[in-house]
């Protein structure tokens, strides 16, 4: 029968064997290219955002702007109760009540967050007053701030036995090194040590999330809250427990921190030394932009360390991020040999 569309007729189709044609097997084809390595670029962008200092103007209309949303929420409430009573005594003061237990809980939290800034604050006076005190060689602003040091632990447990030693030592000491290096070595070395554990343990958890969740959008999210929640648990470890708005203010420290001095990017170098050279030309792209944010988050949790710790690095081992992202990191994106 014809075709009424007047379609060609189907056949065999022949395609000729050149002899220049490559002679390709699965095993012997080139990878499918993936397009540049991973570069962290949206972790960056995030942490160079936080990092940026807010205009004065913006922070007076965000001022403006609450102080508006304020009133206009206790004149209504003002409103709705008197309106209430005047209908039924009974609900009217229920109400009362009710507004009552709201404004406490309010005036609790405002009270935590203030509680919480004076911690951090503590925390930046401790750091100034050890480094000016190395530096002018006072023996005694740096017995003031090993003073300082037992009275922010004093209600620590888990440092109870290492204050303890410090203050059996302390008045045997006669020069300010020797005082500030004993208070480095009792006291905050322990806590370095849980914070470097902080780290990794986040670095890992980013990496992997990453490594596994084919969204960016949601990888970028776990990358940012993980990162959030290790700063605040650092902040936690040497005693700068914060609320919800001192966490916001320790995260944009740290993150002003790192923009400041030029660690937000990682290297090649930096990458490397997680799982040998060329380690972006034998994993995917989902494993290598793990590789890539693990490592900002433990840069970001190092910088964490330095805007935390109660008093800067002295004769204390400073960690290396390559160390710390190896430790973090390592079994995680390892390839099989041979």
């Amino acid at each position: 029968m014809s075709d009424p569309m007047n379609r060609p007729a189907r056949g065999p189709m022949v395609f000729e064997d050149t002899d220049d044609a490559p002679d390709l097997t699965p095993v012997t084809a080139p990878p499918v290219p993936e397009g540049d390595a991973p570069t962290g670029t949206a972790l960056q962008g995030a942490a160079v955002m936080a990092a940026r200092p807010v205009s004065r103007r913006i922070s007076w209309i965000g001022a403006a702007a609450v102080s508006l949303l304020g009133m206009i929420v206790s004149v209504a409430i003002w409103d709705f109760v008197t309106g209430l009573l005047a209908r039924n005594v009974i609900l009217g003061w229920v109400a009362v009540g009710l507004v009552v237990v709201v404004g406490l809980g309010v005036l609790r939290w405002v009270a935590v967050e203030l509680g919480a800034f004076a911690r951090l604050r503590r925390l930046d006076d401790l750091q100034h007053q050890a480094t000016t005190s190395r530096a002018a060689d006072d023996l005694k602003q740096a017995r003031d701030f090993a003073a300082g040091i037992e009275r922010l632990y004093r209600d620590r447990a888990d440092v109870e036995w290492d204050r303890a030693r410090l203050s059996a030592r302390m008045s045997e000491v006669v020069d300010t090194e020797t005082l500030l290096d004993l208070v480095e070595r009792e006291v905050i070395a322990p806590l370095d040590a849980r914070a470097v554990a902080e780290v990794e343990a986040a670095a890992r958890q980013v990496a992997s999330v990453t490594a596994l969740v084919p969204l960016a959008l949601a990888d970028l999210a776990a990358a940012l809250i993980g990162n959030i929640r290790m700063i605040r648990r650092i902040g936690e470890v040497y005693g700068g427990r914060s609320g919800t708005l001192g966490s916001w203010r320790l995260t944009r420290s740290v993150f002003a921190h790192l923009v400041a001095t030029g660690a937000i990017a990682v290297g090649d170098d930096l990458i490397g030394s997680v799982a040998g050279g060329g380690v972006l030309s034998k994993l995917s792209r989902r494993f290598g932009e793990g590789v890539v944010n693990g490592a900002l988050t433990a840069r970001v949790g190092l910088a964490a360390i330095e805007v935390c710790r109660p008093m800067p690095y002295g004769t204390g081992k400073k960690p290396s991020v390559s160390a710390v992202v190896a430790r973090a990191l390592k079994g995680l994106f390892q390839t099989g040999k041979g």
